[in-house]
């Protein structure tokens, strides 16, 4: 089979570049081997909370020119101010169009989030439901806040909420109280409710007179004064729908918290990409992975001619151009052995050859963060990655298999996903042109 354009991996970055190609006419495909880091997300996206040396960043845009300076390796600094807040505004308005808004300062400041744990952080882009407290805490204007514990719900724990939100020195003239509720939909339950996920509380919910009884206990323990702290139980790909008609039935200011995975906040982002990406005519290879692939040099750059995938094996997929956004240690995107570091399908550079006891830091809980997280696929300057010091001038890598950035730290993991997605469409985009262009004209005279 052949495409414009393959994408290998189903993450944030993998479906931005997917969708980004469809807008671009390209004919498409995504390989994606499964369920995503969006399971497990926040659902909030991060442009730049911290620097690499730990400074706390309020307003990315403000800082951005002098960041890319001081910390050149960074994939924001490839990439370039222009296009990475090009980008977030594209995805936010192809995610807001598709009924899931996201919602930003007006004053280009980051925001502060309430986690599951009960502590602040900071980030640039939220769903509806998120209270957006200011990076200046002091003028937050809550009053009293109510943390709901669902009843044999064990994936969020409103107590450790309640007592890690009396620690904040800003809360201190506010009323911080945990109420449990009961969801009626438990009772007739054939399995133990203690199992639950919050997806299948979810399916409950879908139900109109199960929301009509959480909000009638949601009215009885909060005032549309509080701010109503709730686990995220409600929703996903298909919109809000729930969430919006609790409001309207209680005119309560909710604040959803993801909880353990499921995440129903990330599956939302993930499901509706997806429904983005098959509505507009792009191919859907879920549950493949691809093993290897085959490499042409020419001139003394290299080319990826075709992949081969674990359900495809004898079946070689073909593109003009690949974009490997496989991801990062947690879904195996890049493998740490005993002696060295590796990326499993093309072995390519990585941006590290130090000894093992440089990457990572002996006090797991150190103020520093760990060496590795820092480490990826080695690239020029516009994502290309190498294999054995040689380009690979077809391939673009982008999201968590870069190096260069902590995304934890820095609190940059999907702005860094989504603009380096964005950006590798747009430098294939060029490449093709320059092709097209140096195509030599094709005579049609027959004298």
């Amino acid at each position: 089979m052949k495409f414009d354009s393959i994408i290998i991996g189903g993450g944030i970055a993998g479906y931005t570049a997917g969708l980004r190609s469809l807008e671009a006419g390209l004919k498409t495909a995504i390989i994606s081997n499964g369920q995503s880091a969006l399971h497990f997300s926040s659902g909030s996206i991060d442009l730049l909370s911290h620097t690499p040396t730990g400074k706390v960043i309020r307003n990315p845009a403000a800082i951005f020119d002098k960041f890319i300076h001081e910390f050149p390796e960074h994939p924001y600094s490839k990439v370039g101010k222009e296009t990475v807040f090009e980008s977030l505004e594209w995805y936010k308005n192809l995610l807001t169009t598709a009924g899931i808004p996201l919602i930003q300062q007006d004053n280009g400041d980051n925001h502060l989030r309430i986690t599951p744990l009960g502590t602040l952080k900071s980030t640039w882009l939220s769903q509806p439901y998120i209270q957006q407290l200011p990076m200046r805490l002091t003028e937050h204007t809550i009053k009293r806040i109510v943390v709901v514990q669902i009843n044999d719900f064990r994936d969020f724990n409103a107590k450790m909420v309640t007592d890690n939100l009396m620690q904040v020195p800003e809360f201190k003239d506010v009323e911080i109280t945990h109420v449990r509720i009961s969801i009626d939909g438990f009772s007739g339950l054939k399995r133990n409710a203690c199992e639950l996920r919050s997806i299948d509380i979810a399916r409950i919910l879908s139900n109109e007179d199960e929301v009509e009884a959480l909000a009638a206990k949601l009215i009885a323990i909060a005032t549309p004064d509080d701010l109503v702290i709730i686990p995220a139980i409600t929703g996903n790909g298909m919109g809000l729908s729930v969430l919006n008609q609790l409001y309207a039935l209680t005119n309560l200011t909710f604040h959803e918290v993801p909880t353990m995975p499921p995440s129903m906040l990330g599956i939302r982002l993930e499901e509706t990409m997806i429904d983005l990406f098959i509505k507009r005519g792009g191919m859907l290879l879920r549950g493949d992975q691809v093993t290897h692939g085959d490499m042409a040099e020419d001139h003394g750059e290299l080319s990826l001619k075709r992949i081969y995938t674990r359900n495809l094996e004898t079946m070689p997929l073909t593109a003009d151009n690949y974009i490997f956004a496989s991801g990062s240690f947690f879904n195996k995107g890049l493998i740490g052995h005993h002696n060295k570091l590796q990326e499993p399908v093309f072995d390519l550079d990585m941006n590290s050859l130090e000894a093992r006891n440089t990457w990572y830091n002996p006090q797991f809980f150190a103020a520093n963060s760990q060496p590795f997280l820092s480490l990826g696929i080695r690239t020029n300057h516009v994502f290309n990655p190498m294999l054995k010091g040689k380009v690979v001038n077809n391939l673009f890598c982008a999201g968590s298999n870069l190096g260069g950035y902590d995304p934890i730290a820095e609190g940059c993991g999907s702005g860094v996903a989504i603009s380096t997605g964005y950006h590798a469409v747009n430098q294939l985009l060029q490449q093709r042109m320059v092709n097209a262009n140096s195509q030599p004209a094709t005579n049609h005279s027959f004298a």
